[in-house]
């Protein structure tokens, strides 16, 4: 069994490496070990994921896709989430997750009786239900919090008391130095290890002041 795991951060100022001794645990727990990790700072609303297409570029049918969290994998609208799940079913991999028990079933050894068979069927069609509406309920918490935050700043405007999040200067001259040698922007973004949105952001605003 070859088990990828996928760890995501949605900013550089949190650790995506966070839950990798969580799910080093898991898998020997099963009798299993992770054979590789594919590690990212990206927001989960984005289907602008590099190392998680890498993940699924790399993947064989019958590969597992490790998450701590359905919401690790996707906080997507539903159009973007069916475009993922049908990626992932075209691939034939099997998605694991700690908070959904049903599809710990894939860490386990095939049985061949038709008994097993059945049964393991009728639990597959059971977890891919339960995966769209863990990825529904994400979506929903994303966007309640999107909303609680909008009505804040607009709070805080109407009483003069936004100022906004300040910009790391060092952070952006730093994007901006590898994007002027001619560095692509997912490069710039692994080497400073932030994400892609924020590579774009720095050169957006350089362009703007230009």
């Amino acid at each position: 069994m070859f088990i990828r795991a996928y760890l995501r951060a949605s900013t550089t100022e949190q650790d995506a490496n966070r839950a990798r001794s969580a799910l080093d645990t898991f898998a020997q727990g099963h009798g299993q070990h992770i054979a590789s990790y594919y590690t990212e700072n990206e927001s989960g609303a984005s289907l602008q994921r590099p190392e998680l297409f890498r993940l699924l570029a790399d993947a064989k049918p019958g590969d597992v896709l490790l998450v701590e969290q359905v919401d690790r994998l996707s906080r997507l609208t539903e159009g973007d989430w069916q475009q993922l799940r049908a990626t992932i079913k075209a691939k034939e991999v099997r998605v694991v997750a700690l908070d959904l028990p049903t599809s710990q079933q894939f860490m386990a050894s095939t049985s061949n009786t038709a008994a097993d068979a059945f049964t393991s069927r009728m639990l597959g069609a059971i977890n891919d239900m339960l995966l769209d509406m863990l990825a529904a309920v994400a979506r929903k918490d994303y966007e309640d919090r999107r909303r609680r935050q909008n009505e804040g700043i607009a709070k805080a405007k109407a009483q003069g008391a936004y100022k906004g999040r300040g910009i790391d200067k060092d952070k952006h001259a730093s994007i901006m130095a590898l994007l002027n040698k001619g560095t692509g922007i997912r490069e710039t973004a692994k080497l400073l290890n932030v994400s892609t949105s924020t590579v774009l952001r720095a050169r957006d605003k350089a362009n703007a002041t230009a």
